[in-house]
């Protein structure tokens, strides 16, 4: 299912976009690997696949497979098509170690695990600290060499709200792998976590260009969401004041 899928989507996707390629050269002909990737878009696990010519196996929401009806049923099978692995997001400790456990599966069978260190899309184009719990222990749990990899504008491609996609070439970047084996067996120090992590989003950083910020991502959207709730309040506030100052109001 995953060579029909990455025909019927990859192949438009690349000529349709012309997706822009370096590195490639840094991806092994076989073998395990993780490819560690900045998140600008949903279309980063389309794009990344399109362009490899071995498969790539990501994890997704749980939600996406369990959907009931017809809709759920080809949901499901489009992400399994693409390489997806479900990993149940319910409990925050639950997941990270569902999503620890799958990524050492894929990578003992010898393929090539994707996964984006900052746990979530950056809302604004920048790129956010990495969370170690799942990059860091399983690359020390599996010993596979670790890929940074740096999208390129592709959060430009469909902005939110906007129906169309923008007509643009997108870029890939792949760097060298980089070898964590002087850390092997140390996967639940805390302080080796934090710096293998670091270490990765350090190379991302200077793959894509991107100003680097020092928070969760997660917390930059909740900062976001609060200051677009906040100003909404405002805005509310001032409309009701204005319509009873108003004679007659």
């Amino acid at each position: 299912m995953y060579g029909a899928m990455k025909v019927a989507i990859g192949g438009p996707l690349k000529v349709t976009f012309r997706p822009w390629v370096e590195g490639m050269e840094n991806i092994p002909a076989e073998g395990a690997a993780i490819l560690a990737s900045n998140h600008l878009s949903f279309s980063d696990s389309f794009f990344l696949p399109a362009v490899l010519d071995r498969k790539v196996t990501f994890i997704a929401k749980a939600e996406y497979f369990t959907t009931p009806g017809v809709k759920g049923r080809l949901t499901a099978a489009f992400f399994k098509g693409v390489g997806q692995l479900p990993v149940d997001r319910s409990g925050a400790r639950g997941a990270g170690e569902a999503a620890v456990r799958s990524g050492i599966e894929v990578l003992e069978r010898g393929e090539l695990f994707g996964i984006y260190p900052e746990g979530t899309r950056s809302p604004d184009g920048r790129l956010y600290r990495g969370k170690p719990g799942g990059l860091a222990r399983v690359a020390l749990a599996s010993g596979a060499p670790v890929i940074p990899v740096a999208m390129i504008d592709t959060e430009k491609i469909q902005p939110p709200g906007q129906v169309m996609p923008k007509l643009m070439r997108p870029g890939i970047r792949i760097g060298e792998p980089l070898d964590f084996s002087r850390y092997q067996g140390m996967e639940h120090d805390r302080f080796v976590l934090r710096a293998v992590t670091d270490e990765v989003m350090y190379e991302i950083m200077k793959l894509s260009g991107q100003e680097y910020v020092d928070i969760y991502a997660t917390a930059a959207k909740r900062k976001i969401a609060d200051a677009a709730k906040a100003e909404k309040a405002a805005r509310s506030a001032a409309a009701q004041a204005q319509k009873n100052g108003t004679p007659g109001g």
